[in-house]
C-alpha cells in the first residue's frame, strides 16, 4: 500500500463522522487543475504503513472514520485488504475514487467494506477528455460507476471542482443532466494550492459567480451544494 500523506482530523470529509484521512499515492488521470501533484505523480514521500495503524490504535474513541483519497485509492492493488484491517479495527471507512475503475469499484461496493463514496464527476461528457488530461478518454467508465453507485443501496456524493476555463455554465448544465434529483452534488471552488499539475491559464470563480452557477444548476437537478466558498 502506497500511502503518501495523512490528514490526523477533519470534521468536514466523512459526513456525520470524525475521521481522518489517508492519501494514497499514484493516479490514471492527469488533470490540469490538480492540487495534489506529488500524490498523482507518484513522487510524494512514502508513509509505512504500519505507522499508518499505529496512528489508527492510538484514535481509538476518538476517530469514527477512515477517508481514503490519493491519488486514485483504487489502483491499489492490496486495497481491500487494506480497507478489511481498518474496519477490523472498528473504523468506518469512506472512499474518494474519480470513478475509472467500475470493476474494482463494484468489488468494494458488493463487499460491504465500504459505509460511504464520494466519486468526483470531473466534467461533462464532452470535455472530459481534456479536464481530465486524458486524450480520446472514454466516458462509458464513468456512467457505468454512477450506475454502480446508484444501485448500491451505499451513502455517496458527486463533487466537481470548477475552474476556468475548463468548466461553462453549459459544460456543467450537461454534467447536471447525468445527476438524478436525489443525489448529492457538489461544485467545489478551485483554489491554487500552489502544486497544480498545470497552473498556467486556470483560476477560480468567484463566490459570487459560484452562487449562480449553482442557482442555475438547481433548475436541473435540485440537489446540488456549494463546498469551498
Amino acid at each position: 500500500m502506497k500511502i503518501c500523506g495523512l490528514q490526523k482530523l477533519t470534521l468536514l470529509d466523512f459526513p456525520t463522522k470524525t475521521a481522518c484521512t489517508v492519501f494514497t499515492g499514484g493516479c490514471n488521470l492527469r488533470c490540469p487543475f490538480c492540487h495534489n501533484a506529488s500524490l498523482v505523480t507518484g513522487v510524494a514521500e512514502a508513509i509505512d504503513a504500519e505507522e499508518f495503524f499505529a496512528f489508527l490504535a492510538k484514535r481509538k474513541g476518538l476517530l469514527q472514520g477512515v477517508c481514503i483519497s490519493g491519488g486514485e485509492p483504487l489502483l491499489q492493488k492490496d486495497i481491500v485488504s487494506f480497507i478489511n484491517r481498518i474496519r477490523d479495527m472498528g473504523y468506518a471507512v469512506k472512499l474518494d475514487t474519480n470513478g475509472t475503475l467500475p470493476a474494482k469499484l463494484k468489488e468494494l461496493l458488493d463487499s460491504g467494506l465500504i459505509d460511504y463514496v464520494a466519486m468526483d464527476l470531473k466534467n461533462g461528457p464532452k470535455e472530459y477528455g481534456a479536464t481530465v488530461g486524458v486524450e480520446g478518454f472514454d466516458f462509458g467508465v464513468i456512467a457505468e460507476s454512477m450506475e454502480l453507485l446508484r444501485k448500491s443501496g451505499i451513502p455517496y456524493e458527486y463533487r466537481t471542482t470548477v475552474v476556468k476555463p475548463l468548466h461553462t455554465m453549459e459544460s456543467l448544465k450537461e454534467t447536471a443532466s447525468l445527476i438524478s434529483g436525489g443525489e448529492n452534488w457538489y461544485l467545489q471552488q478551485y483554489t491554487d494550492s500552489g502544486e497544480v499539475i498545470v497552473p498556467n491559464g486556470l483560476s477560480a470563480y468567484t463566490d459570487s459567480e459560484m452562487e449562480l452557477l449553482a442557482e442555475e444548476m438547481r433548475k436541473i437537478t435540485p440537489s446540488v451544494r456549494l463546498r469551498g466558498l
